[in-house]
């Protein structure tokens, strides 16, 4: 019996109907799941959504009750403690196991002799300088820091709220499905580490992937870029305002601005630039422009800071500091900046034989 062209629609309608409910009944199973356990996968303006879940594993390390990459600590500051807060992005929590993350190194550095430091990471990836006044409103003050050290990275921490919230981030379903978009198109291995085994030599993006990365993030080195002139005055507005809230509760404050992989490393540099084409010229580009700029306004607003471009640009010409592939450092690059930051913020020197 042939088919007529109403069965064939009304069988259309019946499919589209099924796959309707089926995305309805898949976005309410999404959203119910991120509510109860928050996914990076699924758009959320709170830093909750790159947080670490409670007692994850990571590596031969697990997340602390509150989700942060360090061991577990009172709320209540144990007598005779100078006690640091680490704030950050994935810099802070770092892709290198935890005792090789530099916030651990430097608190073994400032507990040498009769110091008594306790450093508490409460590092968060994806995250930025707004992000950081936030958490340290909400969940710092009440730990009653001595100091609060902010790690500012220089590849994005400029990008105002992280960039403008995509059409598809509206949907659970979409997001998912744009997720492993990503990970099939750019990623070798665990984003999520969990109980892996780290490799200090294997590449976490493609090479396509990591190039194109870096191409789009060098946009903060052109020279009279406005758009980066407009998230820069807002990265030191949140700045400014740590500032302030350290001040009226007495407490020391330091930025640490982190260098990027391309910034230091002339051979990456010139791989991005002819990526960007033949409009784009070396003239063009200055790749210490930001840290001049920010270490300017950071000694306006009076904040201690310690940039760590030329230290790093010196140290990696003769050895990797960074991960292959990755903007994140290795284990020789999170050692330098714990020693770095150890030396020039506390004058306390690198342990003998490190």
């Amino acid at each position: 019996m042939p088919v007529t062209a109403r069965t064939l629609l009304r069988r259309a309608r019946q499919v589209l109907v099924i796959l309707l409910i089926t995305f309805a009944l898949t976005e309410v199973v999404f959203r119910v799941y991120d509510y109860f356990r928050p996914s990076f996968i699924f758009y959320t303006a709170a830093n909750e959504r790159f947080r670490g879940r409670p007692y994850a594993p990571d590596y031969d390390f697990h997340l602390n009750s509150k989700g942060f990459k360090d061991v577990e600590f009172k709320t209540e500051k144990e007598p005779n403690t100078y006690r640091i807060l680490g704030l950050g992005d994935s810099l802070a929590f770092a892709v290198v196991p935890y005792k090789y993350n530099y916030l651990t190194l430097l608190e073994e550095n400032l507990n040498r002799g009769d110091r008594k430091t306790e450093l508490i990471n409460m590092g968060i990836i994806a995250t930025g300088p707004r992000d950081y006044l936030v958490l340290l409103t909400k969940e710092g003050l009440e730990l009653k820091p001595d100091m609060v050290l902010v790690s500012f990275f220089i590849g994005n921490d400029f990008d105002g709220e992280h960039g403008a919230r995509r059409l598809y981030s509206y949907s659970y379903v979409a997001s998912f499905i744009s997720y492993l978009i990503e990970v099939r198109r750019g990623y070798q291995g665990l984003i999520v580490h969990g109980p892996a085994v780290y490799d200090d030599t294997a590449p976490t993006l493609t090479d396509p992937v990591f190039i194109d990365m870096e191409s789009q993030r060098s946009e903060i080195y052109r020279k009279q870029n406005r758009q980066f002139e407009s998230n820069f005055e807002a990265a030191v507005k949140y700045l400014r305002q740590i500032k302030q809230l350290c001040d009226q509760n007495h407490i020391a404050l330091a930025v640490v601005l982190i260098p990027d992989y391309v910034q230091v490393d002339r051979t990456l540099q010139g791989r991005v630039l002819k990526l960007k084409g033949p409009n784009s010229k070396p003239d063009d580009f200055d790749f210490s422009l930001p840290n001049r700029l920010i270490t300017a306004r950071l000694k306006e607003e009076k904040i201690e800071y310690l940039d760590l471009l030329d230290e790093f640009s010196r140290a990696g010409s003769a050895t990797p500091l960074y991960k292959p592939n990755d903007s994140h450092w290795n284990i020789a690059g999170n050692r330098l900046a714990a020693d770095v930051i150890a030396r020039d913020l506390f004058k306390v020197s690198p342990q003998p034989g490190k």
